[in-house]
């Protein structure tokens, strides 16, 4: 069971990762105009709701989510929102 938490925990760090990429895509277009306002406003939202329940836990791999994504997520609607026309 240890390895499985291990893995877990390296995802937990990795998936906000791949935020990364969509912040990078929208620079260098310097546009966002395909990207849903709607949809990222809701879904940092939600993260945002969620984090406090994150910080909280017990669980390291939700705590390293909760973190991971709460920062990364905001820089996604930042950098939406900068570059939307």
């Amino acid at each position: 069971m240890h390895q499985f938490s291990d893995i877990g925990l390296i995802a937990c760090f990795a998936l906000p990762l791949f935020n990364i990429p969509l912040i990078l895509k929208i620079v260098k277009r310097k546009s966002s105009t395909d990207i849903s306002i709607t949809w990222v406003i809701g879904v940092w939202i939600c993260i945002v709701l969620m984090t406090p329940r994150a910080l909280l836990s017990e669980d390291l791999a939700f705590r390293v989510y909760g973190i991971m994504n709460i920062l990364l997520f905001t820089a996604v609607v930042f950098f939406t929102m900068k570059y939307r026309k």
